[in-house]
């Protein structure tokens, strides 16, 4: 379990990685929307987990963007140093986040297996008033 410094470092983390990529990174590469899911930090501070989701037009353009963040790493490692009141500014190991796709394909799934139940209701009461 995280401490609260743990904790407070991780927030600072996750909002100056969320700042410079939507403020300070002109690739033109990244595009759609880009959001650091959540931040794990080691416990002496040395490294950072970042997870960012991507979301944009479809799987080749949300590569290129998080080829671009990986590509700008040391741009956002710098810009979190400036940031960090710290002894050390944790090295910073970005990964994709995929829960919120897949939940959201969870989602749309159970939508469309309702509405296929629905349905199936539907037609049962029909044959079955006649």
């Amino acid at each position: 379990m995280p401490t609260r410094r743990q904790e407070k470092v991780a927030r600072i983390i996750k909002e100056a990685v969320s700042d410079a990529i939507a403020n300070h990174l002109s690739d033109p590469r990244i595009a759609g929307l880009v959001t650091v899911t959540r931040v794990d930090i080691a416990p002496d501070m040395r490294r950072a987990d970042v997870f960012l989701s991507t979301f944009g037009q479809d799987e080749k353009a949300q590569n290129k963007t998080f080829a671009a963040i990986e590509h700008a790493r040391s741009r956002i490692q710098s810009i979190l140093a400036q940031r960090i009141q710290s002894k050390f500014c944790p090295v910073l190991r970005l990964h994709r986040d995929d829960k919120f796709k897949k939940t959201l394909e969870t989602m749309r799934l159970i939508d469309k297996i309702a509405k296929e139940l629905k349905q199936k209701d539907s037609i049962d009461q029909t044959e079955n008033s006649l």
